[in-house]
């Protein structure tokens, strides 16, 4: 018989596989963060490259926080369309102006991430400014998953899942099915990462590029399920030793195909963000020397904190779960 401490971690499990199911998926975040690190120039990729595998693994951190954490979920994503045809004009490139205009809390219903992606810019210049090693790597982990979250287009609607199209489940499919499935056949040579002159114009021209891609990420997978019946739509997979409903592998590929590579594109561009991002905090704190903190690491206590603090995440996810 299960005891009280295994049926919470299987809640707990349950609950974050829910909770998780509607972002950038764990495996394309991670993947981001990882090939950004090899667009640094020679004075940055020393000290990135030592701490690769702690950027990797904690590019998902943010999606972590998202239903636990106050104030976390708006941070990623942004609904164009609630602002109607003239969002483009409309919208203030900066979040004073914008809060001015709109107010706080109608902003953060519908998401900030353009703005937010600028906040998390400011903090990890001041970051490299101090030479905090610690601040810089957990920074740099975070800043990189909302730029990633800001090239998706169904980061950029309040469809953001199909459920006002009927089509439940795209966004998992979208940003989760596919690159698992498809990613080592993408090609992930981007080149160098470049000085952005504006990182807000930057941030905003992700977002108009992701929203513009949003009317085929939709119309391609009503059109396919027209074509396809139910039963080889979808399939049933084991993940983790849980059963899930699925799209079928013919079904992701047809879509893939229909896309042409669109994904792909996606995440190209985000990598190339994540590296010229963190680039251009570096040359705007006025290019520290990274070599005097090679040998920095995450001491025990570090890792202690860490795992509390996702603890603590778990714990509040569970309360919510509880109360709903």
């Amino acid at each position: 018989m299960l005891n009280k401490k295994t049926l919470l971690s299987l809640f707990l499990g349950l609950m974050w596989h829910n909770a998780t199911a509607a972002v950038w998926g764990f495996y394309a975040h991670q993947r981001i963060n990882r090939l950004a690190v090899f667009s640094l120039p020679p004075e940055m990729l020393p000290f990135f490259k030592k701490n690769i595998d702690f950027l990797t693994e904690n590019a998902v951190n943010p999606d972590k926080r998202r239903y636990a954490v106050p104030d976390e979920a708006p941070r990623h994503f942004i609904d164009i369309d609630a602002y109607g045809d003239s969002a483009k004009t409309a919208l203030p490139l900066y979040w004073k102006p914008a809060t001015e205009k709109y107010g706080t809390d109608s902003l953060a219903l519908h998401g900030i991430v353009p703005w937010y992606i600028q906040t998390m810019k400011f903090r990890l210049t001041e970051a490299f400014k101090e030479k905090d090693a610690r601040r810089i790597l957990k920074l740099s982990a975070d800043l990189g998953h909302y730029l990633a979250d800001a090239n998706v287009p169904l980061h950029t609607t309040r469809n953001y899942n199909g459920q006002f199209s009927g089509q439940y489940g795209i966004h998992a499919f979208w940003e989760s099915r596919l690159p698992e499935l498809f990613a080592n056949d993408y090609d992930f040579f981007v080149g160098q990462a470049q000085y952005v002159n504006s990182t807000a114009q930057a941030a905003w021209q992700a977002v108009w590029n992701a929203h513009a891609a949003l009317d085929s990420v939709l119309l391609f997978e009503k059109d396919l399920s027209l074509k396809m019946s139910e039963d080889k739509k979808f399939a049933y997979e084991d993940r983790n030793g849980v059963m899930i409903r699925t799209y079928s592998a013919e079904f992701a590929r047809q879509y893939h195909l229909a896309l042409a590579n669109q994904v792909e594109r996606q995440m190209r561009q985000s990598v190339k963000m994540v590296g010229s991002f963190w680039l251009t905090c570096w040359i705007d704190a006025g290019q520290p020397d990274l070599d005097s903190l090679m040998a920095f690491d995450f001491d025990k206590q570090d890792k202690k904190d860490d795992e509390a603090e996702k603890r603590t995440w778990l714990q509040r996810l569970f309360r919510v779960r509880a109360e709903e």
